[in-house]
């Protein structure tokens, strides 16, 4: 190892010896066996509250440190099993679910976890109305209404009502998003501050419940957990988990090998194969259901002529960068539904073709091209893919300038509509095909003062009759019909929107051989630290 590397690795551990104890020196032999180390790009974080996280970092933060009332199998996403609640009824109607909450379990202050704690949870997220609050107001929560709607009738018993019948696995499987993370209400209320219901408290601390209790949350740097010895499912088998914000995969490589981390996250292809020689290091590959796009701001009228959104779809080479950037990492894939989706559209029907670019681009009255300015997360893959779509957009007429930035300013940006071009990740936050269509789809105000902002709202694309199409494809409890009323949906994107969907995530995790029992699911949510061990 060189010094430079060598200083890279001590560096990047040095925290870690003074925060936990064991000794630092310039490069650690082997990571301690009570603590997981993981190298990570978490530059995405904005806030650790269940209630506001809409990141994909901060909704893995939430699995480990928030239980919620129902998940789903990670090995069969069909089956949809209790966490904090025991059990659950459907009425008749299918509009009320009454669950009977698990009894003994406590949060990590001591206070016990009851009905209130879950229908105070629920009813704070819609009153707080913050990015993920759209997955519980969609049945008709409002914050005037939710107390009445979603209320403990007893310690034990929560009873949530939805304004109308839809699917019940649509309902339950929007119970399993980060959102419905339960809370600990009376830590939580005596943290309020001027009726932030503790928002400004959760945004760097934690109220849960989970296997693992935050320590510590240094964006862009930072992130420390700690075992929950008390755990009602059982103690973690390792006191703490470390996880350091490295932003160069060669960096995050040679840690691995040196064995100052125990995981690598954001390797690039490349360093696959290497590694596979490597009898110290395991690679596992866990199938995503998350999209890497480009969305187009509406609000640009360059970009909002149809036949310049459609020129983008044709300026991107796909297959090219599907055999290097993405060799690994994902799969070409054009339609929102993810594949294993109900609905899911498996077409593909642009492909790199310059001159059909330019003569888009012609009919739309630019016939010496356009430049657009692209917002892009300073990490990779995304930088690797922003510089490639540079390369071929060029050749298409269209000139794009790079705006690399950390994931918070990028996704900060985008909230308030103030991009040209973006790129960006989207995972799913259920397993049911309305949660895409509900944000790839579907714009209901398009206000910039709107209560609900999906993808759809955040680049200004206003589709009224798309939107009526969406909730009536929530409401059909027919699985076939419902089936090709998304793939509708997808054909009617694919064709019109200002999204440029791209490759379908596969997450390629690094493991030391000697770490066993991490979880990695389909989503970001569903990877779980719980049953992790070092031998």
């Amino acid at each position: 190892m060189n010094t430079l590397a060598r200083r890279l690795a001590g560096a990047a551990l040095l925290s870690a010896g003074l925060s936990f104890g064991f000794a630092a020196s310039p490069v650690l032999a082997d990571t301690p066996k009570d603590t997981l180390v993981m190298a990570w790009q978490f530059d995405d974080i904005v806030t650790l509250d269940p209630g506001e996280i809409f990141e994909l970092s901060g909704a893995e933060y939430g699995a480990q440190v928030y239980d919620r009332l129902i998940r789903f199998d990670v090995n069969d996403v069909s089956k949809i099993y209790g966490q904090v609640a025991e059990s659950w009824t459907v009425s008749e109607d299918g509009k009320t679910f009454t669950f009977t909450i698990r009894d003994g379990i406590k949060f990590h202050s001591g206070n016990p976890l009851t009905a209130e704690d879950v229908a105070y949870s629920l009813q704070r997220a819609v009153k707080m109305n913050k990015g993920p609050a759209f997955i519980l107001t969609q049945f008709g929560l409002t914050p005037e209404n939710v107390d009445q709607k979603v209320r403990a009738t007893d310690p034990r018993t929560v009873v949530f009502e939805t304004d109308k019948t839809y699917a019940p696995t649509f309902v339950l499987y929007c119970l399993t998003a980060d959102v419905s993370g339960v809370v600990d209400a009376k830590l939580v209320k005596s943290k309020e501050v001027n009726g932030d219901f503790g928002a400004a408290f959760l945004k760097a601390n934690s109220a849960g419940s989970g296997p693992f209790v935050l320590r510590q949350w240094k964006a862009s740097e930072l992130l420390s957990l700690e075992a929950n010895a008390n755990y009602w499912g059982g103690a973690p088998a390792v006191k703490r988990v470390l996880i350091r914000h490295i932003a160069e995969p060669a960096t995050q490589r040679l840690l691995l090998e040196k064995g100052d981390v125990d995981v690598a996250r954001n390797l690039k292809p490349e360093q696959f194969e290497p590694l596979r020689s490597n009898d110290k290091i395991r690679i596992v590959q866990a199938p995503k259901g998350t999209l890497y796009y480009f969305g187009l701001n509406q609000k640009n009228e360059v970009l909002a002529k149809p036949d310049v959104r459609k020129a983008f779809k044709y300026a991107v080479d796909y297959d090219g960068m599907a055999k290097t950037i993405m060799n690994g990492l994902g799969t070409v894939h054009q339609a929102f539904l993810p594949k294993g989706f109900l609905g899911a559209l498996e077409e593909n029907p642009y492909t790199y073709d310059p001159a059909k670019a330019k003569e888009l681009l012609k009919q739309a009255g630019y016939p010496d091209g356009i430049t657009v300015t692209m917002d892009v997360r300073n990490t990779s893959p995304s930088m690797d893919m922003a510089q490639a779509i540079q390369g071929s957009a060029a050749a298409a007429g269209i000139t794009v300038k790079l705006l690399p930035a950390d994931g918070k300013q990028v996704v900060t940006k985008y909230r308030a509509r103030n991009h040209e071009a973006l790129l960006y990740q989207w995972g799913a936050d259920y397993q049911d095909p309305n949660t895409n269509a509900d944000t790839f789809a579907a714009n209901p105000d398009n206000a910039d003062d709107a209560k609900a902002k999906p993808l759809s709202w955040r680049n200004a694309w206003d589709i009224p009759e798309l939107t009526k199409k969406t909730a009536a494809a929530v409401e059909e409890r027919d699985t076939a019909k419902r089936a090709a009323m998304y793939q509708e949906l997808q054909r009617e994107v694919l064709e019109t929107s200002p999204f440029v969907i791209m490759f379908q995530q596969t997450e390629v995790i690094a493991e030391r051989s000697n770490v066993e029992g991490l979880v990695w699911g389909p989503s970001f949510d569903s990877n779980y630290y719980w049953k992790v061990s070092k031998k």
